[in-house]
């Protein structure tokens, strides 16, 4: 499967990290992370070999939603700097070779936000959806207009309206996208964007977050990532490789054991089945994102999940043609803490705490990089308490770290490119241990279970081909048997 793809030329390749900025690294030492910790930490990130860093929103807000709920989108949020702040942390990315991807979170404001406010007060003014009855989902109006809005997920984001393809007598809120409200709405997400574009990088690439990727691709977005979130069609392909039943979705969503899991019960079926569906259909039009994890679902360290069980899952990661998302300490194994307080909106109730994916990036051991028990009312969220908890400083002096680990399937993939997003893949074996060839060259195989096993390969093709690893951790070719340890990966170049 080969491909030209619209869109800039550096994103095929791309290596995507997630920064939640709140706890990532903090300059001042109040407590709460900035956009000057982060370019503090450039070096890591460029020595990691990631290029693109995705920020989670940093705009002006309330933060009754982590700064999802905006309330000015050209305005940074004064806890992480001022524009010049954030337009000096992109300069020194840039000269690193590292490109921002900022959170535009399109889909609603806060409702302090001027154009919700004025909206409550004028019954004319359709910049948000307004229902003259009440319905399910909507939330009576705070001003003097009568009715009701839709919030887009807690009642103090409510749902820019952009109009409907389809309108519905049921549902008589729905306006066409080509009512004064929507246009609207466009027009000054347009501005936005060239606002920050202006600033920033012009060659922008869209990435959505629907968890749709067809969708999202058709609908003119350059990649959307496969997300937990949703029904079987939507959720499932990435629960069904890392839900492990320990964290966010611990009751959530009942599905059967996950595939990277010790006792070997999953199966990587749902994901290949869903991948291909979604990769036929944006072929030749955009990426698919595969993330770790990310602000709202559980890191990979979690539950009975850690240590050399997260190696396999990572190799998978970088070697399949998706584009590679690591969410910020996933690199090092950071650990889903449970049981965490509720932070600006971080825990749904007691089924879903999101608090355990949020915590402070650990650099070093003890309180990290300003974040110091020493101000403890603004110290955003605990670290891991656990003595052994991974840290950078201690992993960068370990050459076989995870950290290393990560940092060595990175350069395979870049000096590879036949297992980026543009190669082939044929899978060989949907098992433990899941075998496949990129490309028609690279033969990879990851076994997450404690048990070792074996496949029949024939020398790794079927012609004969001797093979040649180039990163392989307890798997072995011989006589034409894949034989793979437990908790084991291998990728070996066909010659």
């Amino acid at each position: 499967m080969t491909s030209t793809r619209p869109g800039p030329d550096w994103l095929a390749d791309a290596v995507l990290y997630q920064i939640y900025p709140q706890t990532f690294a903090d300059s001042d030492g109040d407590g709460i992370g900035d956009f000057a910790g982060i370019a503090e930490h450039l070096d890591h990130l460029s020595w990691l070999g990631v290029d693109t860093v995705w920020l989670n929103p940093c705009f002006a807000s309330p933060f009754r939603d982590a700064g999802y709920d905006v309330t000015d989108y050209l305005t940074p949020a004064p806890r992480y700097g001022r524009t010049e702040d954030l337009v000096a942390l992109v300069e020194a990315a840039r000269r690193k070779g590292i490109r921002i991807l900022l959170d535009l979170v399109a889909g609603h404001t806060s409702d302090r936000h001027p154009w919700f406010l004025a909206a409550a007060e004028d019954r004319a003014d359709h910049r948000y959806i307004w229902s003259d009855r009440q319905a399910d989902g909507f939330v009576a109006s705070p001003g003097s207009r009568p009715g009701w809005y839709l919030p887009n997920f807690f009642d103090c984001q409510p749902a820019l309206n952009f109009g409907y393809a389809r309108g519905s007598s049921e549902e008589p809120w729905r306006q066409p996208v080509d009512a004064e409200g929507p246009r609207a709405n466009r027009a000054a997400l347009r501005g936005i964007m060239a606002h920050w574009l202006d600033r920033a990088h012009p060659r922008a690439a869209l990435l959505a977050e629907w968890g749709e990727p067809a969708a999202a691709v058709s609908a003119g977005f350059h990649a959307d990532f496969f997300l937990h979130f949703g029904g079987n069609d939507h959720g499932l392909p990435l629960r069904s490789l890392w839900n492990n039943g320990g964290g966010t979705v611990e009751e959530f969503w009942q599905q059967s054991p996950c595939y990277f899991e010790a006792e070997g019960r999953g199966t990587p079926q749902t994901f290949l089945d869903a991948w291909r569906s979604a990769a036929e259909l944006t072929e030749g039009d955009g990426y698919i994102v595969l993330p770790t994890a990310n602000h709202d679902f559980s890191r990979l360290a979690t539950g009975p999940r850690s240590g050399e069980q997260l190696a396999p899952a990572l190799a998978f990661l970088f070697t399949w043609p998706t584009l590679p998302a690591v969410y910020y300490g996933d690199e090092i194994g950071m650990r889903y803490l449970p049981g965490l307080p509720d932070v600006e909106g971080s825990v749904l109730g007691p089924r879903y705490n999101r608090a355990g994916s949020r915590t402070p990036m650990q650099w070093a051991p003890g309180p990290s990089a300003g974040f110091s028990a020493a101000t403890p009312d603004r110290f955003y969220l605990p670290v891991d308490p656990d003595p052994r908890r991974p840290d950078v400083l201690s992993q960068r002096a370990d050459p076989t770290s995870l950290l290393h680990t990560v940092r060595r399937l990175i350069s395979l993939r870049r000096a590879h490119p036949g297992l980026g997003t543009a190669g082939g893949v044929e899978v060989r074996h949907a098992g433990y241990p899941l075998v496949y060839v990129r490309s028609g060259r690279y033969l990879v195989a990851v076994n997450p279970r404690r048990e070792p096993g074996v496949v029949r390969v024939v020398d790794g093709t079927g012609d004969g081909r001797p093979v040649r690893p180039l990163e392989v951790q307890g798997v072995r070719v011989v006589d034409g048997e894949l034989r793979a340890d437990g908790f084991s990966y291998g990728v070996f170049e066909l010659g």
